[in-house]
């Protein structure tokens, strides 16, 4: 029986990361994955493909509407779905080979299969497959670090089949283009595939139960977000609520024929949506079933996520968990902070996080980031705060790059300056929230921010002038 410091279970970026941390500790690492590869939802079926096909999604989108108004004139532009999927599957196949490469380098036991807890020290694990092949080992540990991460969730009436009704792990790889595609759920997941397949020709309708989409966002960013994808030929039906599913027979030669209609209501009165694919995109669940929890002792909170004190604990001395598994937004930066900050706490190190601070985007064009208290939030709880704004249409990077769409809000203390939040639609928006980041990490101040030197011409001018705009001082807006 192989014995370790630490086995960490699950292997996405929560998992990957925090082996790596303790194999840098010196500490004897097992990393355990029921997937052939490394990297968790996140590279194989989440963040990683989905950015890939935004990516080229966005090429084939601009090739066809934009082009030739740039003096770029173009003839018999086509889309080969299967090529843009063999080019997305590169993307991940490189991404996950390195990390097992990493891990190989690390000297850490990676080793394939189900983990089950069978104390608070011990860990038997079953061959992957279903049934699974060969003989069950046991390994144990003084750590045991659970980073099972999530899955979709499913509403009871609209189950999955993985042919009409789909998740997002159907959604990266649909063999053809749907004529129609339904999302129901207006999150950053529902939000970023109904982009992809919008740009690829598909009649995109999103069907949000919340009054409005991207609903962690101010009001204002939010409206412009909605007009700019309405534009780029979605709709988007908000306040509805889905009721359930009509299926009907499709005629192959009619155009009207769908194999599918979504019922949902709005205000009593009733929808209908005809679909040829409906993706279910309303949130993610902690995958903490089948892991031996309750034989172990290990308590769950109301959601059936792992509880853990603020050090990553869980109830079980020597048991502690990390990422989607727990409390807390399910990003996949947030799991890489935990798992690194849980593998120095086990090696007795002073681990730091602040969860405040975790920024979250959305990669529809253009990008949403937000990171701490919005504006419409701090007015609502009372705050005394000042606010800056400013528009891309006033930068110089942004007007040559076509992309003037948007602009960066700074929420700061009206009587300390210091920033409270930010949020930012427009270009680039997922790279430049991590200054403002940077800035709140060490408690900065709006002018902090407006008194760092920026180079010209950039996007990130427009994060300097916004925090002029605090107290009224931007350069380059009245």
């Amino acid at each position: 029986m192989d014995s370790f410091d630490v086995a960490i279970i699950g292997a996405g970026p929560g998992g990957y990361v925090g082996a790596f941390r303790a194999a840098q500790l010196g500490l004897k690492v097992a990393l355990i994955e029921k997937r052939p590869t490394l990297g968790g939802t996140c590279l194989n079926l989440g963040c990683i493909p989905t950015k890939a096909l935004l990516h080229l999604s966005g090429h084939y989108a601009w090739a066809r509407h934009h082009a030739a108004d740039s003096g770029i004139k173009l003839a018999g532009i086509e889309l080969d779905l299967a090529a843009l999927m063999k080019k997305k599957d590169a993307v991940v196949q490189k991404l996950v080979g390195g990390v097992a490469q990493l891990a190989k380098a690390r000297k850490i036991t990676v080793i394939t299969g189900h983990a089950t807890l069978t104390g608070a020290s011990t860990i038997e694990i079953s061959p992957a497959g279903s049934p699974p092949a060969g003989e069950k080992t046991t390994i144990t540990a003084k750590n045991i670090v659970l980073a099972p991460g999530s899955a979709p969730s499913e509403l009871s009436f609209l189950p999955f089949d993985g042919r009409i009704i789909v998740s997002s792990d159907h959604a990266i790889g649909f063999d053809t283009v749907p004529r129609r595609l339904v999302v129901v759920g207006g999150g950053a997941i529902g939000l970023e595939l109904a982009s992809v397949w919008a740009r690829l020709g598909s009649e995109v309708t999103i069907v949000e139960f919340l009054p409005k989409i991207a609903a962690n966002y101010d009001d204002d960013v939010v409206r412009l977000l909605t007009r700019l994808l309405t534009k780029q030929g979605m709709k988007i039906e908000v306040a509805a609520r889905v009721t359930g599913l009509k299926s009907q027979t499709q005629d192959p030669k009619s155009q009207e024929g769908a194999p599918a209609v979504l019922l949902a209501e709005r205000d009593g009165k009733p929808m209908e949506f005809p679909a040829d694919k409906i993706l279910v995109s309303v949130g993610r669940r902690p995958v903490t079933e089948n892991l031996g929890l309750e034989k172990a002792g290990v308590e769950l909170d109301e959601k059936k996520r792992i509880r853990v004190d603020d050090h990553l604990r869980t109830n079980v001395p020597g048991i502690w968990a990390i990422g989607d598994a727990v409390a807390g937004p399910m990003l996949a930066h947030k799991a890489e902070e935990d798992g690194a900050a849980a593998s120095e706490w086990i090696a007795g190190k002073a681990g730091h996080i602040d969860w405040n601070l975790m920024p979250g985007v959305i990669y529809t064009d253009p990008e949403l980031a937000g990171v701490g208290l919005g504006e419409d939030v701090a007015k609502a709880r009372g705050l005394d705060v000042r606010v800056g704004k400013f528009h891309f249409a006033a930068n110089g990077r942004a007007i040559a790059a076509d992309a003037a769409d948007g602009f960066v809000k700074i929420i700061a203390d009206a009587k300390t300056d210091r920033i409270l939040g930010a949020q930012i639609i427009g270009p680039s928006a997922s790279e430049l929230i991590s200054e403002i980041v940077t800035h709140m990490e060490y408690g900065g101040s709006a002018e902090d921010l407006a008194r760092t030197v920026h180079s010209h011409p950039t996007l990130s001018e427009a994060v300097k002038e916004a925090g002029l705009a605090v107290s009224k001082s931007a350069l380059h807006a009245l």
